[in-house]
C-alpha cells in the first residue's frame, strides 16, 4: 500500500453509488494498532467514520497481562484515536452478550473435552451478527475491521482470501462468516504487512503506534483455562482414572479439565516413552493416554459447515484444510454430502471443537471455501 495514496483518495472504495463524503462506515475498534489505523484511513479517505469499541468482559479483580484484548485500557485508546481523528466514539456494553454465547459455550464445551475457539465464536456472534446489525442500525453504508484478511468482489460476489501478510492471517478466525456478511464487511488491511500498519499509525501520530498485540483470550487474561472452568462450574472438576488405549488403569487425575488432547506434561505417568492425551471421556471421566503415534489423524467428520463458495465445484478435486490457526495447510479431501474430511498429509492431536477451514488456490490468491467444526476423528 502506497500511504500516500491511500491517505489522500477520496474515491469510493465500496462500490456503492454515493460519493465518499456521504457514506457512513463504522469501524470495529479494539483500541489496538490495527483497527486505529483502519479508522485513520477510512477518515483520510473522507467517509464518514464512527468507531465503536465493545466491552465484553469485566476485569475487576483480574490481573490483566499486556497482550489481552478488550480491556478497559482498550477502550481508553480507542477513545483517545478517535478524539485526534475527530470521530465519533460509541462503547457498547455486550457483556451479558458476550457472557451468554461466548464464555458459556467455551465452557460447556471445554466440559464436553472438546478444544473449543471463543475467538471464532465471538465473531459469529458478538461482532459479525450483532455489532453488524447494530451498524446497520446507525444506517451505516459498511462495517470496516483491522483483521488481516483480504476480500474480493467479482461480478456482485464478495470472495475471502488470505492476506498478503500470510504471518498475519486471521482467516481462520473468520471462516464462519456468511455470505451476506461477507457482502458488508471490508478489510482494508488485507493487502499490507504489520510493519506498514504501524508505519501509517507512526506518520499519523498515533498513541497506539507501538502497542503490543492482543494474544490472550480477553476472559483468560491469566491463559489458565482451568481457573476460567472452575469459576464458572466451581463442581466439573473431580478426580477419575487415567486409562492406556486398551483400557487399563495407569493411574488418577486431579480433574479431566485439567488436560486437552494432544498434551504431554502434566500427566504425571512413568513409562519407556512419553505419554500423550489421546482421548477425553467425560461421561465417565476418563482421561485416555498413549504414544505420540496413536495422535495419528486421517480422517474428520465436521459439523455446521459454513460454505463461502460452492459445495458442488469447489470441492471436486483436492483442496487444503487447516485444524490451527498457526498451522499448515494440509492436502485434502472434503466430501459435503458425508461432511467427512480426509486428510491426504496426516496432523497429530486433533481434538473435537477445533476449526477445519478450507482453502483453495486460484490465480488470485488462496481462497477460503468457508469451515466446520471437528465433531469426530478416525
Amino acid at each position: 500500500m502506497n500511504f500516500q495514496t491511500e491517505t489522500t483518495q477520496k474515491s469510493n472504495l465500496f462500490n456503492i453509488d454515493k460519493a465518499a463524503s456521504e457514506l457512513i462506515v463504522v469501524v470495529a475498534m479494539s483500541g489496538g494498532v490495527d483497527s486505529s489505523v483502519v479508522a485513520a484511513l477510512m477518515k483520510k479517505q473522507g467517509y464518514k467514520v464512527i468507531g465503536i469499541t465493545l466491552q465484553l468482559f469485566d476485569y475487576s479483580g483480574i490481573e490483566k497481562k499486556p497482550g489481552t484484548c478488550c480491556a478497559g485500557q482498550d477502550i481508553y485508546d480507542a477513545k483517545r484515536v478517535c478524539e485526534k481523528l475527530d470521530i465519533d466514539h460509541y462503547v457498547f456494553n455486550y457483556e451479558s452478550k458476550f457472557k451468554n454465547e461466548v464464555i458459556n459455550t467455551f465452557v460447556d464445551s471445554y466440559l464436553r473435552g472438546e478444544t473449543p475457539i471463543p475467538c471464532v465464536n465471538c465473531n459469529q456472534t458478538v461482532k459479525f451478527r450483532d455489532l453488524l446489525q447494530a451498524s446497520i442500525n446507525l444506517n451505516a453504508d459498511a462495517l470496516v475491521t483491522g483483521h488481516y484478511v483480504k476480500k474480493i468482489t467479482k461480478n456482485g460476489k464478495s470472495m475471502m482470501y488470505r492476506p498478503e501478510d500470510l504471518s498475519r492471517d486471521q482467516t481462520h478466525f473468520l471462516f464462519s462468516t456468511t455470505q451476506e456478511q461477507l457482502n458488508y464487511i471490508f478489510f482494508p488491511l488485507g493487502d499490507i504487512s504489520k510493519e506498514e500498519t504501524r508505519l501509517i499509525a507512526r506518520k499519523l501520530d498515533l498513541t497506539v503506534a507501538d502497542k503490543a498485540d492482543s494474544q490472550d483470550i480477553c476472559f483468560v487474561p491469566n491463559g489458565n483455562y482451568t481457573s476460567v472452568i472452575q469459576k464458572f462450574r466451581p463442581d466439573a472438576n473431580f478426580q477419575g482414572d487415567i486409562k492406556d488405549t486398551e483400557g487399563n488403569i495407569l493411574g488418577k487425575h486431579n480433574g479431566i479439565i485439567n488436560f486437552t488432547i494432544g498434551q504431554r506434561k502434566g500427566i504425571k505417568l512413568n513409562g519407556k516413552e512419553p505419554y500423550y492425551v489421546i482421548k477425553l471421556q467425560p461421561e465417565t471421566n476418563t482421561v485416555v493416554v498413549g504414544r505420540k503415534e496413536d495422535l495419528k489423524i486421517k480422517k474428520i467428520n465436521i459439523k455446521n459447515v459454513n460454505y463461502l463458495s460452492s459445495p458442488s465445484l469447489d470441492f471436486n478435486e483436492e483442496i487444503y484444510s487447516r485444524l490451527r490457526s498457526s498451522g499448515k495447510l494440509l492436502k485434502s479431501k472434503f466430501n459435503p454430502k458425508t461432511n467427512e474430511v480426509s486428510l491426504l498429509d496426516h496432523d497429530y492431536g486433533i481434538s473435537p471443537g477445533q476449526a477445519c477451514v478450507f482453502y483453495k488456490p486460484d490465480s488470485i490468491g488462496t481462497r477460503v471455501l468457508g469451515g466446520g467444526w471437528v465433531e469426530t476423528t478416525e
